[in-house]
């Protein structure tokens, strides 16, 4: 088994508390060496100044490749590329391009009159701007607002064609998954790298959370070797076996890159990892 390129994403922190965890998170996981770490951007801009603190803190202490998320959620178009200016000035390099959540009490996107209608129009603006590597989001299975089957792999590609030279993906339970919409990217003309989210379940009662929020499907084997395990005792041995099998079917199937949604919690991500063969550098393990 080739050993794999890893990256992760964290969250802002919004408390002391959530503040600690993630710096513990990124000691922890930077003797990985990942190729870049991605921070996340609440709905309406609510993280856009924890965002950028939490991006230039990474990069400065850790050393480590930042990949800013952008959403056009709230926000014109000037304010927008004002965070675009903020983020280049303190050095990051590669954004993660979305479209965004609905804001909190909102079912549906809706544009900001005056702002980027959708994750292409930002894109392309980050693409003129030129000072950015763009990675943007894809859904391996329908978007909540997916119009049919086959939206998702549409929008991918209109994404690449706009400037975006990666996507990484929601996260699924099942290697097949992300097969099928792999294939299906490449038969419509997709070129761009798509690279596997992974979620460690931390916790299968907010997984399936989660799952529900976007549209994941939830595997009626899983549900049930997670009743068996909650039963002995067993989840967090289950929750590793799992997620380490899952990324070794990935990188059977010719996956090169996987990127972790950490949760802020670096235990099970680190286990995950050492299991795939990515262990720390003899010069960071001192750090850490």
């Amino acid at each position: 088994m080739t050993t794999p390129r890893v990256s992760f994403e964290f969250f802002p922190p919004q408390t002391l508390d959530a503040s600690f965890r993630l710096w513990e998170t990124a000691q922890v996981l930077a003797p990985l060496k990942p190729s870049f770490v991605s921070v996340t951007y609440g709905a309406g801009g609510t993280t856009r100044k924890l965002t950028h603190e939490a991006v230039t803190t990474i990069g400065r202490n850790y050393g480590l490749n930042v990949a800013a998320h952008l959403t056009c959620v709230d926000a014109t178009r000037a304010e927008t590329m004002e965070i675009v200016e903020a983020y280049a000035e303190t050095g990051v390099r590669e954004i993660v391009a979305l479209r965004g959540d609905a804001p909190k009490g909102a079912t549906r996107f809706t544009p900001h009159p005056e702002g980027f209608a959708s994750s292409v129009e930002l894109i392309e603006a980050l693409a003129d701007d030129g000072r950015f590597t763009i990675r943007c989001g894809a859904y391996p299975e329908p978007h909540p607002d997916a119009a049919d089957a086959g939206a998702d792999v549409r929008w991918l590609k209109r994404k690449c064609e706009a400037g975006a030279t990666s996507a990484i993906t929601q996260f699924f339970f099942e290697a097949e998954t992300f097969f099928r919409f792999r294939d299906a990217a490449e038969k419509a003309g997709v070129k761009a790298k798509i690279i596997p989210g992974i979620l460690p379940i931390q916790s299968w009662a907010g997984a399936k959370r989660f799952a529900q929020r976007c549209g994941t499907s939830v595997p009626a084997w899983i549900e049930e070797a997670f009743a068996a395990a909650t039963r002995d005792g067993r989840e967090e041995l289950l929750a590793t076996a799992l997620c380490t099998e899952l990324c070794d079917d990935l990188l059977q199937g010719g996956v090169e890159d996987l990127h972790f949604y950490t949760l802020n919690r670096p235990g099970l991500t680190r286990d995950v990892c050492h299991a795939l063969g990515v262990t720390p550098t003899p010069a960071l393990e001192k750090v850490a």
